[in-house]
């Protein structure tokens, strides 16, 4: 008798043992936007069953249909490592430390198959979502790019929506279907799944596999493969952060008598009109630097708040700023934001820039794109990249950093996050393409 690959086995043992045993056969029933979670709306049947008859959309579908809202991915992580346990992995659960009000025991998934000791290609993407949870949801829909003789039949008309289907359970999905596909045809390749949690607010997931004997030194890593949404782009780089916040002190008074106190909102204005144009400046004439890669570099006040009523003198001012850095270092554009506040306030002592506030700084990341068959791109957005420590090797070869991923960046924190089942299909063969480059080098 001809033998079956464990991993198989396991894929057909939890495909017949499904976590959503409610399906009715003529309908899926699933929870709609506006109604608690015990209530339902109603799915297309042929919809469903495209869904159904494929283990690596159920997949898809069931992370997505799990709320895992930063801070609180406990339940969405015990699914992913049942689900790897049962395909032979090896799971470790890396406790990371609950934030304000979520998850006291969420945790990172280390997974690699039980026949491996030290992976040398590690997939990485992020399980947590912005809020608020968006239901999973399934729609045909029209395509521009449909080829099929049969439209009713091309993944490309047929749109999964909800909150993660894009970022980043898709790229979740992907890398493990991509990764089950290679081990079965090679039951000893070298490796490694890392879904880490808190990405989207700061990282702590990542900063706690990275500082960990998991990440060892020298690295064991030929390449680390990062999923976000690229829109299958292979990403060349992203644009680095430097975050920091505008202060201003007053003295409160009645606003009959302003000259009794002193305006912390009128002190603070020409420092949030100087650092707002800081990117639009040349940086020989004191603004932020450009590069030919990346563009400028750009600014966002993102929040603004001071006083207490209009009738009286503000005695309090701040404004939260971002800053998504083109080329330099943030402690060169710490530099320069404090000689524009200090310029555009003439030296005034109750106005500056509090870079302690927020901790998020780093430079540009540049990443490596030498697998052929991909579109090469740049993005803007943030990512774990600059989160994860990445070691000398022993052979002194560096450790290659690719970032790829299915759906596009400008839906997935929006009310209309979605993307095709074409584009899951495409982002699989992408992860198996750029394991297999990585292994073979």
């Amino acid at each position: 008798m001809k033998s079956v690959k464990p991993y198989l086995l396991a894929s057909a043992a939890l495909a017949a043992a499904s976590p959503h045993p409610a399906l009715l056969p003529q309908e899926i029933l699933q929870p709609s936007l506006s109604t608690p979670a015990q209530d339902y709306v109603l799915v297309p049947n042929a919809l469903d069953d495209i869904i159904n008859d494929s283990q690596f959309l159920s997949f898809h579908r069931d992370l997505v249909q799990i709320s895992s809202i930063s801070g609180h991915e406990q339940e969405v992580g015990s699914f992913v490592a049942e689900f790897l346990q049962a395909r032979n992995f090896t799971v470790v659960k890396q406790p990371v430390p609950a934030k304000e009000g979520g998850d006291q025991d969420r945790f990172n998934i280390y997974a690699y198959p039980s026949s491996v000791e030290t992976p040398e290609v590690l997939l990485t993407s992020h399980i947590d979502t912005v809020p608020p949870f968006i239901p999973y949801s399934v729609e045909r829909v029209e395509s521009e790019t449909a080829k099929s003789v049969n439209p009713n039949n091309d993944p490309s008309t047929i749109r999964i929506s909800g909150r993660g289907s894009v970022d980043a359970k898709a790229s979740v999905a992907a890398q493990v279907f991509a990764a089950l596909d290679i081990l079965e045809r090679q039951p000893d390749a070298s490796l490694g799944l890392l879904f880490v949690v808190d990405e989207e607010v700061g990282g702590a997931g990542m900063k706690v596999f990275s500082d960990s004997s998991l990440n060892p030194a020298p690295s064991s890593f030929k390449a680390v493969i990062f999923g976000e949404p690229t829109n299958l782009d292979l990403v060349s780089g992203h644009k680095g952060m430097l975050g920091f916040e505008l202060v201003a002190k007053g003295h409160a008074a009645h606003s009959g008598y302003p000259w009794l106190g002193r305006s912390a909102i009128s002190a603070i204005l020409p420092a949030l009109s100087r650092v707002d144009q800081l990117g639009d400046i040349p940086a020989e004439e004191g603004g932020l630097p450009s590069s030919s890669k990346y563009g400028r570099t750009t600014v966002n006040i993102g929040r603004v708040e001071g006083g207490v009523a209009a009738n009286v003198v503000p005695s309090s001012a701040r404004a939260n700023v971002a800053v998504r850095l083109a080329a330099g270092t943030p402690d060169e554009a710490r530099d320069i934001v404090h000689r524009a506040v200090r310029d555009a306030t003439d030296s005034n002592g109750d106005v500056h820039a509090d870079f302690d506030a927020r901790s998020e700084g780093y430079p540009p990341q540049d990443l490596d794109t030498d697998v052929a068959g991909f579109r090469i791109s740049t993005v803007n957005y943030g990512t774990d990249v600059p989160n994860l420590k990445i070691h000398e090797r022993a052979d002194g070869r560096s450790v290659r950093r690719y970032l790829y991923g299915p759906g596009s960046i400008h839906v997935a924190h929006g009310d209309n996050e979605g993307l095709t089942i074409a584009d899951l299909e495409e982002a699989l063969q992408g992860y198996r393409k750029l394991i297999e480059a990585a292994m073979g080098r």
